[in-house]
């Protein structure tokens, strides 16, 4: 049986299925996935249920006194088999879905204690190893020392297309001009950003998934996470 544990940092643009990608890597290998995402969602939930928004603006002031006792911790539910996020012991995974966090999540990650903060916790949750995360700084800011680093991609015009399926699924009635000018905003955004700004580590993997089945890049992921054990 595999007894070494490694930290597998996941990043890259938008839209490129990097949650999808990192939670089944992280089923089929039986580690941890982690949801940076979520942890932000989870300080928003803290922020609305505590009246910490006026209006749209976060009280910043009154959320530093409280950033440092948030918890935030991830257990994987016996039945689903999928992770779930706790915040300070309780299980939040479906508030934090909703569009109520949703409409306002954006506004609480761009502070930068906010992010410090969650860096610090990703960390923590990484020091046992045994973990996948994803996300825009994971192999550059959270885990720059991962044993794995992994940066996705592919064409613009695909990441699109990709949002447009998911969207019309869900009943949204764009078009892929309005989706491919939002992937490219939230590409130069990320890119741009003056706090851990998107970039492919000097020491990742560059996976462009724009021709590949899912069974391909599953097939490739589970490769490089075997070529690194087995070093």
């Amino acid at each position: 049986m595999q007894t070494t544990k490694i930290v597998i940092a996941i990043d890259g643009f938008s839209s490129c299925g990097k949650s999808t990608m990192a939670k089944e890597l992280a089923r089929k290998i039986g580690y941890v996935y982690i949801d940076s995402g979520a942890m932000y969602r989870a300080v928003t939930l803290y922020c609305i249920d505590n009246d910490l928004f006026e209006n749209d603006t976060v009280n910043e002031s009154e959320l530093q006194k409280v950033i440092n006792t948030l918890q935030i911790t991830f257990k994987i539910n016996p039945e689903s088999g999928k992770p779930e996020t706790y915040l300070n012991g309780e299980n939040v995974e479906n508030e934090i879905r909703s569009m109520r966090v949703s409409d306002k999540v954006s506004q609480v990650s761009a502070i930068p204690f906010v992010r410090e903060a969650m860096v610090a916790q990703q960390q923590a949750l990484g020091k046992q190893k045994g973990v996948v995360m994803d996300g825009r700084d994971i192999g550059t800011t959270v885990f720059p020392n991962a044993e794995l680093k992994i940066f996705v991609t592919a064409s613009p015009e695909t990441r699109a297309q990709r949002r447009l399926d998911e969207l019309q699924k869900k009943g949204s009635n764009v078009s892929f001009e309005e989706v491919l000018d939002n992937v490219k905003k939230r590409d130069y955004i990320d890119q741009n950003r003056e706090i851990s700004p998107l970039r492919k580590a000097d020491d990742a993997l560059l996976l462009d998934n724009s021709k590949m089945t899912l069974a391909e890049q599953d097939a490739w992921l589970i490769a490089q996470y075997n070529r690194v054990i087995e070093k």
